[in-house]
């Protein structure tokens, strides 16, 4: 599956999965999405690995729903391409509120259309509230 306007809505999928509250605390499942090379730089700034990610999605308790909007795929390479999105977190009184610009690499584990992806590398940015 080369064509950009078919892969994007499965990675899309895949990366919705990685918002929901029963897949981030579900080590197996997120271990599955994150290639073992996985490091991510958060909206903090800081630095995490694979594990460190797992560790502390599994440790989340009581977040707010993330929604995500205006979804863009671009090919890198074969079997690599770049997501970028833009998402916010409701407060209890309904604003918007932790936007980010983010950003996601998805590898393909291999080359043929059979393989499955993985998320590679991810990135938010902060958005003024």
């Amino acid at each position: 599956m080369n064509d950009i306007a078919q892969l994007l809505p499965v990675i899309q999928a895949l990366e919705v999965q990685l918002h929901q509250s029963a897949i981030r605390n579900d080590a197996n499942i997120v271990g599955e999405l994150l290639h073992d090379d996985f490091e991510e730089i958060g909206c903090s700034g800081l630095y995490y690995d694979k594990q460190q990610t797992i560790a502390a999605l599994k440790l989340e308790s009581g977040q707010p729903q993330i929604f995500a909007q205006e979804f863009k795929l671009v090919k890198l390479a074969d079997g690599a391409v770049l997501l970028r999105y833009k998402s916010f977190q409701r407060d209890a009184d309904g604003g918007i509120v932790r936007r980010a610009e983010r950003s996601s690499i998805w590898l393909q584990s291999s080359q043929d259309s059979g393989g499955h992806w993985q998320m590679r590398f991810h990135q938010g940015t902060p958005l003024g509230d």
